[in-house]
């Protein structure tokens, strides 16, 4: 009971943490500082620069040994697995193509919050091997909404580009990062400096941007939209349910089921707003979505993280 209440702590801090950046950008839109116009030319920015820097400065932090090599492997395994199932999973329950809602809603049931939740989360559960874990999981989202996630927002009829898919800012992280955790080379700190100050804006400014969004929705639709509630219950209990079942009957135990849980178990990721306005979704009833799952999931992580606990 204990430690359950210590997780329900530690997931209620980090969503109260989130929700001040949002009550932030909420009011500074009303007042006129910050406003959705200027929100709207940052996300490019935030998507494209400050997302790349996240990645690449997850790969410099972690030290290259045989064990977190590993480990990292591991972790990038069971990501890709997750993801795989939530896109299954997710395209079956919202099939109606007819529905321009339903990319938002799909959108939101697959990436999760993965930097602002599930690593801190991580690290007060697990220590730094949750946080290695974690960041494994990390460089499969970026791989994945960059690829998977721009088709699914791209309009239907929308011709894509494919170079742009393939080329995008998660894989050219990937390229950038990945031989430089593998190799152990020392990133200068006139190079690993920058990168990690562009790094520490992914939270707030995405906070910000998230907040003027919805200064400009009717937040009382928020709590009768039907398909929200269904949102939520996939991401937050169908995936890491599932996920539970399939790693378990796997083998997987310890640390590695607790982490990879925790990542399947993460309230909608900020991308889902932002890729909704860059792609001309709705970009009010993303911000919506991810507001009221971010609220939920409260009380959903915690009681995943036990179960997971549990099976040791």
């Amino acid at each position: 009971m204990e430690l359950f209440l210590s997780n329900l702590f530690t997931a209620a801090t980090n969503v109260a943490v989130l929700y001040i950046m949002v009550a932030v950008g909420f009011i500074s839109d009303k007042v006129g500082i910050f406003t959705e116009e200027t929100a709207k030319k940052v996300v490019t920015f935030l998507l494209y620069v400050v997302a790349s820097c996240t990645l690449v400065n997850s790969f410099i932090k972690i030290d290259a040994t045989p064990d977190t090599v590993s480990k990292f492997f591991t972790a990038f395994g069971l990501s890709v697995a997750t993801h795989t199932i939530a896109i299954l999973l997710n395209t079956l329950t919202f099939r109606n193509k007819k529905d321009e809602r339903n990319p938002v809603y799909k959108f939101a049931s697959i990436y999760g919050n993965v930097a602002f939740m599930a690593l801190p989360l991580a690290q007060a559960v697990l220590g730094d091997e949750g946080v290695l874990y974690c960041a494994g999981g990390a460089v499969v989202f970026n791989l994945f909404t960059f690829t998977h996630g721009v088709k699914l927002m791209s309009r239907q009829g929308e011709k894509l580009d494919i170079k742009k898919i393939i080329v995008n800012p998660g894989v050219i992280a990937v390229v950038i990062g990945l031989p430089i955790f593998l190799s152990g080379i020392e990133v200068p700190y006139l190079i690993s400096q920058p990168i990690e100050s562009l790094a520490a804006l992914n939270s707030p400014v995405a906070m910000l941007v998230f907040g003027t969004y919805l200064s400009r929705t009717d937040l009382k639709s928020m709590l009768f939209d039907k398909k929200i509630y269904l949102t939520a219950a996939m991401k937050l209990l169908v995936l890491p349910l599932i996920c539970i079942g399939v790693y378990y009957l796997c083998g997987l135990r310890g640390a590695v089921l607790t982490a990879s849980i925790i990542t399947a178990s993460v309230p909608s990721a900020n991308n889902t707003f932002m890729f909704s306005s860059i792609y001309g979704r709705d970009a009010a009833l993303a911000s919506k979505t991810v507001a009221l799952v971010s609220f939920l999931s409260i009380i959903t992580m915690p009681v995943m993280i036990a179960i997971t606990q549990l099976t040791w």
